[in-house]
């Protein structure tokens, strides 16, 4: 059977989760892209407030015990000179094509749940070592450059009745019918299966 291996951009998934206006099921994502064959692993990557506080750490131990292999990254916070306006950033690029290139040998085909186009490289690296890429997003946060190096593209919306959790909804930051760009990156809120997001908001550029 075919061995998947499962890696999950956790900001960018909440990005489109956002941008959709619904919330994705972590539990329900996982089930899904298992039945693609036989499930090696499944990592999910995103960055954490320190002191982490209660919410998240509930957040985080829910995808462990789901099944997931969480990496994580402390928030850091820079202020800009000229505004004096402090942002939280984190970026976990590196943990995921690491965790990408390391465990090759373990599986037959990646699924990202990205569509940043940083990955395109790994990707193609990838497809020359005989491994098939499956990317899901959604098109108007999905860079042409890692979509075009895909074996296999799967919009979110297509598959939403699989992997949506029912009763909670999020406030869309479509304002028109523009789509905003791929590399616009909203603020990610974790949410664990039991709790509302937890309110934490940080970029990843």
């Amino acid at each position: 059977m075919e061995r998947v291996a499962l890696f999950i951009d956790g900001a960018n998934v909440y990005a489109a989760a956002k941008r959709l206006g619904w919330n994705f099921d972590h539990r329900k994502i996982l089930e899904h892209f298992a039945k693609v064959g036989r499930l090696y692993n499944a990592f999910y990557y995103t960055a954490v407030p320190y002191p982490m506080d209660d919410k998240q750490k509930r957040f985080i131990d829910a995808l462990t015990y789901m099944g997931y292999t969480v990496r994580t990254k402390p928030l850091r916070e820079l202020t800009d000179t000229e505004t004096g306006e402090t942002h939280r950033r984190a970026n976990l690029d590196i943990e995921l094509v690491t965790d990408l290139l390391s465990t090759i040998d373990l599986y037959d085909t990646a699924i990202l749940l990205t569509g940043d186009g940083d990955f395109e490289r790994p990707a193609e690296v990838l497809r020359s070592k005989g491994k098939r890429i499956v990317v899901a997003s959604i098109p108007e946060m999905t860079s042409y450059e890692l979509r075009n190096a895909a074996d296999e593209y799967v919009d979110l919306k297509d598959i939403r009745a699989a992997v949506e959790r029912p009763g909670y909804r999020l406030p869309s930051e479509m304002r028109s019918s523009e789509a905003k760009p791929y590399y616009v990156t909203p603020g990610f809120e974790g949410q664990p299966e039991e709790e509302s997001p937890t309110g934490t908001e940080w970029q990843d550029r």
